[in-house]
């Protein structure tokens, strides 16, 4: 990809979202954006066409293309702002919704859409692969809500996705006798009741605390969530819920360097660490996973060298946006990183099955232009 011009990028990557969202491409004022009917099929794969981290990265995605200035986008920015907002109320209406779509999750009302948290979108109601909510795609939806926010410069979607934080939050903690929490579990029923699967993510917590912040950043920013935490503290809004993540990252040695070499996992731990430059854990955590990423991406040795049938797109790609936030031009790693995006963008549709094609498809567009991902895209700061 050394040679590929931005402008042949960005036609890429409106190419890799048409795949997942239609031929938003034909579309050329916001009006027509806010009436756009994404596709059920495929969609972002799921329930309904709808799949929670597939949409969170399609709302960032359009986030990046209302920033972008280039021949190949004759729509304008608000027209792609439009389109974040018009997908945001489809995920809304069909993940904040029981699956047979006649109400709202239990404990959300009109006023309150996300208090009751938001399904996965799981195809299956029930079973080892069943429907629920899982604590990092909520986190990444919340991500998508404030990109928006910042974008648009509209305080509402960061207000939702406060909500959408303090409603989620007590159910994945564990706690000893009411005191501070000792643990995490990794996912829960969609009525928010029952632990489905008790084990802990391993950037549960750090992702929790540095998107939490966001939001809380963002909400001092542009107002909103005027009641503050619900500690009742002036430290700002959400400050209790980051006070809790902030607990679990100093106990558990949640914070020691370790690398992993699930290409995914690396991948989003460094976009994570990138977004608390200054912070000492996250320099360290950030070292560590450049080190497994010379490693995983190893041309020779690592796990892009295997037989493409033993490979998954969707994981590298994450792999490569993390890198891709973190490392400049010039380093080794872009370069391995840019060739393994080359690699999918030629043979995804060949060698990935179909109903892993909308989740890969997103990320590879936010691998090739990691855009509203980044930490310096937007003057927010």
């Amino acid at each position: 990809m050394a040679s590929t011009t931005q402008h042949q990028l960005l036609a890429h990557f409106v190419e890799a979202m048409k795949a997942v969202y239609g031929p938003f491409d034909r579309i050329t004022t916001p009006e027509a954006a806010a009436r756009f009917a994404f596709p059920s099929h495929p969609g972002a794969g799921g329930h309904r066409g709808r799949y929670l981290w597939t949409d969170a990265f399609g709302v960032v995605n359009f986030v990046t293309l209302s920033r972008q200035a280039s021949p190949s986008l004759p729509s304008s920015s608000d027209v792609y702002l439009a389109l974040a907002k018009r997908l945001v109320h489809a995920v809304h209406d069909t993940l904040g919704r029981t699956r047979d779509g006649a109400s709202r999750l239990p404990r959300a009302t009109d006023q309150e859409p996300l208090k009751g948290g938001l399904r996965i979108g799981k195809p299956a109601a029930a079973g080892p692969d069943a429907d629920g909510q899982y604590h990092h795609y909520l986190t990444l939806w919340m991500f998508a809500l404030n990109r928006l926010a910042v974008a648009a410069r509209d305080r509402r979607y960061n207000d939702l996705a406060v909500q959408l934080a303090r409603a989620v939050h007590p159910h994945f903690l564990v706690r000893g006798g009411g005191g501070p929490p000792t643990s995490m579990v990794w996912k829960v029923s969609t009525d928010l009741d029952e632990v489905l699967v008790p084990s802990e993510g391993a950037l549960d917590a750090v992702t929790g605390y540095v998107v939490f912040r966001l939001l809380q950043r963002t909400a001092a920013r542009l107002g909103g969530g005027e009641q503050g935490s619900r500690a009742g503290g002036d430290d700002g809004v959400l400050s209790s819920e980051i006070n809790d993540y902030k607990h679990l990252m100093e106990h558990g040695g949640r914070l020691r360097p370790r690398a992993s070499r699930d290409p995914l996992d690396l991948g989003m731990g460094l976009w994570t660490c990138h977004w608390a430059p200054r912070e000492p854990w996250a320099a360290a955590m950030a070292e560590a996973g450049l080190a497994s990423a010379r490693s995983v991406m190893d041309e020779t040795r690592g796990v892009v060298a295997r037989d493409p049938s033993r490979r998954l797109s969707f994981r590298e790609l994450g792999a490569c946006m993390g890198l891709r936030c973190v490392v400049g031009p010039g380093d080794a790693l872009k370069e391995r990183a840019d060739a393994v995006v080359d690699f999918w963008r030629r043979h995804l549709d060949e060698t990935t099955e179909e109903d892993l094609r909308p989740i890969s498809k997103v990320m590879l567009a936010a691998a090739m232009v990691p855009g509203a991902w980044k930490n310096d895209s937007l003057a927010d700061e």
